[in-house]
């Protein structure tokens, strides 16, 4: 698919903080105040890490998911929605959504006037989730303000396809929520994300955990990367921040005139973008 690449600047912020296991109520209303705190630096959407209002107890989820797993229409997401109405931000939330009698690791897209609007399925799970989870079959693209958003979970970003067949969507940025730990999770960060950005001329956000969680030890480290696969801004390896950067439009179209990979792309990558869309 090909778009028109976006005219205005998009301020956004990657946040990275802890969730309290098993508590929703407490998640929740951490994720409402980071969504007024980047509101607060002038961001038009914040991204916040992969299950950050479920936890990483895969165990304990599974147990009970009428208490420790969400829906899409769940009423414990309201102080959620109600910071983004507040604000007029967007929010990109991480959480295990119970779905017709099944567990997913999914990002739930809450747009500025706070409703649910889009929903992205985890498709690469990772060794210790494969017992409790299903593998979503599509992610999920939104557009806000002239920007087309691709979205991943952790793991899928460590696939190119998945970065790439968003790029095909005709997205202009990929963001992640994830939990990356400390050793070789920041490994993995340093080498996956600048070539996603720089393979497919897109922006490119980790929001990361930061701290305990589960059986890791979070890096935090959120960041953003340009279309040329250049760090932009980045978080520190402790503590919970807001991070923000602008995704620039200008800076965008001369990647993408100087690198002209997805142009020069042959035919029939079919495969690769039904892998995406489901």
């Amino acid at each position: 698919m090909i778009t028109a690449l976006p005219t205005r600047t998009l301020r956004v912020a990657s946040a990275q903080t802890a969730s309290v296991p098993g508590d929703i109520a407490a998640n929740t209303a951490t994720v409402a105040r980071l969504v007024h705190k980047a509101a607060d630096a002038g961001a038009a959407l914040v991204v916040l890490p992969e299950k950050i209002l479920t936890g990483y107890e895969p165990g304990l989820i599974a147990s009970d998911p009428d208490t420790y797993a969400v829906t899409e229409t769940d009423p414990r997401l309201d102080p959620i929605a109600e910071a983004c109405r507040a604000t007029g931000t967007a929010a990109v939330v991480g959480a295990v959504v119970a779905d017709t009698g099944r567990l997913y690791v999914s990002a739930l897209v809450v747009d500025g006037a706070g409703k649910v609007v889009g929903r992205a399925d985890k498709q690469h799970l990772f060794a210790t989730e494969v017992k409790y989870y299903v593998p979503g079959r599509s992610a999920c693209t939104f557009t806000l303000d002239g920007w087309r958003l691709g979205l991943g979970i952790c793991y899928d970003s460590g696939f190119p396809e998945h970065a790439r067949a968003a790029a095909l969507d005709g997205c202009h940025a990929y963001l992640v929520g994830g939990l990356f730990s400390c050793g070789g999770g920041e490994v993995q960060v340093r080498g996956w994300f600048p070539a996603r950005a720089i393979d497919n001329t897109m922006y490119a956000l980790l929001s990361n955990h930061v701290g305990p969680a589960g059986p890791w030890l979070a890096a935090g480290g959120s960041a953003v990367w340009g279309p040329d696969g250049r760090l932009v801004a980045q978080g520190p390896g402790e503590g919970e921040a807001v991070v923000c950067a602008d995704l620039d439009p200008n800076e965008l179209a001369r990647v993408r005139a100087e690198l002209t990979m997805l142009a020069d792309l042959p035919n029939g990558p079919g495969d690769n973008r039904r892998r995406y869309l489901g």
